[in-house]
């Protein structure tokens, strides 16, 4: 996008404007993105704000060899990881006792048809190692290998978190399902 361009070269000189323009166009997406890793809008309001810094800090660095918005989005979802690291929570709900040794299926898991925001607040419920690994592996893209390098953990932590991220969104949804019919699911 030339607009897009020219708005980066005049950020790299400095122009104000320019960056104010930079985060209107992206400050909403990447407030999401923030909000899906973070547990509140105040955090994912720093992790936004913490993000802009690096984003004009190492805009320099941006080589066009991709969509703008996805290295952006790869700032935020970085900045996010450090700042969950540093509260080491993230860290301990990962080395908790939830160690799952179930099949990995890469079905939908039922959530075709679920609201987009409906599923943003359910994934939002789940505990902070599986909110994290789930956001990254069926969000995000990252693989399960991929995933154990940003967080140091192993790749079979990763997938039992992703595993257990995804049997308590469907036993969430079969829950809010069994309240609304009253009937109960054959099989989650």
């Amino acid at each position: 996008m030339a607009n897009e361009t020219q708005i980066i070269q005049d950020c790299l000189k400095q122009d104000r404007g320019a960056q104010k323009k930079l985060y209107e166009l992206y400050s909403g997406k990447l407030f999401v993105v923030a909000l899906r890793y973070m547990k509140d809008r105040e955090s994912a309001q720093d992790v936004l704000q913490d993000s802009f810094v690096k984003i004009f800090k190492y805009l320099d660095t941006f080589r066009f060899d991709s969509p703008l918005e996805a290295w952006l989005r790869k700032i935020v979802v970085n900045t996010a990881l450090k700042a969950l690291k540093k509260d080491k929570k993230l860290t301990q709900s990962l080395e908790g006792d939830y160690m799952i040794s179930k099949e990995l299926h890469h079905s939908n898991a039922g959530f075709e048809n679920l609201a987009y925001e409906h599923l943003m607040e359910i994934i939002g419920e789940l505990p902070e190692g599986c909110r994290t690994i789930f956001n990254l592996y069926a969000i995000e893209g990252f693989k399960h290998q991929e995933i154990a390098k940003m967080l140091d953990v192993t790749e079979g932590t990763s997938k039992s978190q992703y595993s257990r991220a995804k049997s308590l969104l469907q036993e969430k949804l079969a829950k809010e399902n069994y309240k609304k019919t009253g009937k109960i699911p054959a099989k989650l």
